[in-house]
């Protein structure tokens, strides 16, 4: 045995390991966008993106009607907050609306849908009986409630459309007709253009547009053909550009499109104009909640159709683009709520409340940044008014309970009960009777989840 230098016997060491190589470092970046991505995919993220975004519009559009509406409150020798409190009693009824739908079945619905369309029509007739019906800015399409409270019955006929139509689809769908043309056109087609026509009697061409757009979401939707498609947009084309022809107030509108100075010829473009001035004083994080210039009474209508504008003065584009996100994200909420689901009527119903929505939406922003004419549409759920707050509420109300009625997301959320506890009329510590098992829902989870969602 060899020895060591000292005369002992040396010691046999065990062979070194060989070193256990370094895991590579994992891509933040991809980490960190499967994530977000699987977040994204959970269940909930429809419910909390229409209920999160629809109260966050809303929130920040009464802070935005109290800022914007003062100076014409005051100019109308009213109190300064007289506008923000209609808004904010608005708000408070539709919240109720909106709960009510929230918690209301499908079956309901559909039920709802021919009284309401009922409704609207004869409202809509009575607007242009004398006496009745009240004339603003030019459009007779109000009717006084009582002291300074009127409606406006062609706000509600977008959520009449939306419901009839998508019940009549359904109905369709289950009895295999719509691979017919006439079924599809008929009487869908027919009743839209009696709403068409009961609005453009009183001269209201924006929310004639609104409707338009409707229609033609719930025939995308049914899966019309692009000869048939084509054919009901060139109609329409027409007959909005005989419209606008007729019209020089509309005429007046299309021309200022582009317009950089107040008096563009014979065309006074002051609104428009001044609309961009506002949004180009802003800067990046505006000039600071309360102190626009253009409300002053440079800019009319600041609190309704072009409250956009006030918005991007004081809160810049940092405020702008926050507001465009949150109506992006309630789209692609809604349109994830239609193709998500195997009902028929929820599928019409989710897309043509996404469609009115966001062809609102982009209407009233498009004409405040000068690339749309001026329509007249308030920006939805932003703008005051409580004709156009009311119906939408409800319509998003819809939404919300057709996105909790997904099987998985009805599984998640009987999930998220409390975990502690004991069942009704269990006695203390002694009584012998087992705690209440609150996550027996776990196990059927897996079961529920027909959608394909982790």
């Amino acid at each position: 045995m060899p020895t060591s230098r000292t005369g002992r016997p040396a010691v046999s060491r065990a062979p070194k390991r060989p070193a256990a190589p370094r895991p590579a470092r994992e891509n933040r970046v991809l980490a960190f966008y499967t994530r977000a991505r699987r977040g994204w995919d959970r269940p909930l993220t429809a419910y909390y993106l229409i209920f999160g975004g629809s109260l966050l519009i809303t929130v920040l559009g009464l802070v935005m009607v109290y800022s914007a509406s003062q100076i014409t409150a005051l100019q109308m020798s009213l109190p300064g907050s007289y506008f923000f409190r209609k808004q904010l009693l608005a708000a408070v009824i539709g919240a109720g609306l909106l709960f009510v739908a929230s918690r209301m079945p499908v079956k309901l619905h559909r039920a709802l849908a021919y009284p309401i369309l009922a409704g609207a029509v004869f409202l809509m007739a009575l607007v242009q009986i004398p006496g009745i019906g009240v004339s603003v800015n030019g459009n007779q399409n109000w009717i006084a409630v009582g002291g300074s409270f009127q409606i406006q019955p062609s706000e509600f006929g977008k959520l009449a459309l939306v419901l009839w139509g998508a019940d009549l689809l359904a109905r369709k769908q289950d009895k295999r007709l719509l691979t017919q043309w006439k079924h599809m056109l008929v009487p869908l087609v027919p009743a839209a253009f009696m709403l068409l026509g009961l609005i453009m009697i009183g001269g209201d061409m924006g929310t004639a547009i609104i409707l338009t757009a409707i229609l033609f979401g719930l025939l995308w939707l049914a899966g019309a053909p692009t000869r048939l498609f084509a054919g009901v947009l060139s109609i329409a084309a027409v007959l909005g550009l005989i419209l606008i022809k007729t019209s020089a107030n509309r005429m007046a509108r299309l021309q200022c499109l582009g317009a950089t100075e107040p008096q563009s010829g014979p065309v006074d473009c002051w609104q428009a104009v001044h609309g961009i001035y506002a949004l180009a004083s802003g800067g990046i994080f505006g000039s600071g909640l309360g102190a626009s210039v253009e409300k002053w009474g440079q800019l009319p209508e600041a609190h309704t159709d072009f409250i956009f504008a006030v918005t991007g003065e004081e809160l810049g584009l940092a405020g702008t683009l926050s507001v465009l996100a949150l109506f992006a994200a309630l789209g692609y909420a809604g349109i994830r709520v239609a193709g998500r689901t195997e009902d028929p009527f929820v599928r019409y119903a989710a897309g043509g409340v996404t469609t009115w929505i966001t062809a609102q939406a982009v209407i009233n922003i498009g004409a405040v940044l000068g690339l749309l004419p001026i329509a007249g549409v308030p920006l939805p759920l932003f703008s005051y008014g409580g004709s156009a707050l009311l119906p939408t509420m409800f319509a998003i109300g819809l939404l919300i309970a057709f996105a909790r009625d997904e099987p998985a997301a009805r599984a998640a959320l009987a999930m998220r009960q409390p975990r502690f506890g004991r069942k009704r009329g269990a006695g203390g510590t002694g009584s012998g009777r087992s705690p209440r098992r609150w996550n027996t829902m776990r196990r059927r989870a897996s079961a529920a989840r027909s959608s394909g969602e982790r």
